[in-house]
């Protein structure tokens, strides 16, 4: 009759392996620098569009452009996650933007004038709903002056 093993634990696991926490953040620094020295300054003249985008950042980090995508992918998951109605309500992209939700309350239906037309009529009552406002960081500001 055999014994039965016990399953070896994940810091087993890691030492078999020969795999350091170590040795995954001095890789990571590495690659950063490498990043950065392939980063330019110069402005671009037309908007790209998000295939283009996915190119030049899979070039950049030398990541497969599937991989980027997918890191898109999960970015949005997260904002959505995070604003939705049970969530958070807001939601930070480190460095860029600050993405927040505000509650516009119910407006009753009302009688105004046209600004385009100057003459009399009413405006549709409109129901209580969230809006998404977005404001810059300073790290986004300092990069427009």
């Amino acid at each position: 009759m055999k014994k039965a093993r016990k399953a070896a634990s994940p810091k087993a696991l890691k030492k078999k392996a020969g795999v350091s926490a170590m040795g995954k953040q001095a890789t990571a620094k590495s690659k950063k620098v490498n990043i950065e020295k392939k980063l330019t300054n110069t402005p671009i003249s037309s908007t790209y569009s998000k295939s283009q985008m996915y190119s030049y950042i899979a070039e950049v980090t030398e990541l497969p452009r599937k991989q980027v995508a997918d890191v898109f992918i999960v970015l949005s998951n997260l904002a959505s996650r995070h604003l939705n109605k049970k969530g958070v309500g807001e939601f930070v992209v480190p460095g860029l933007a600050k993405c927040v939700l505000k509650q516009k309350p119910a407006t009753k239906a009302r009688k105004g004038i046209n600004p385009f037309t100057g003459e009399e009529m009413m405006f549709k009552a409109k129901p209580a709903r969230n809006v998404v406002k977005i404001r810059p960081l300073k790290k986004l500001k300092e990069m427009v002056e």
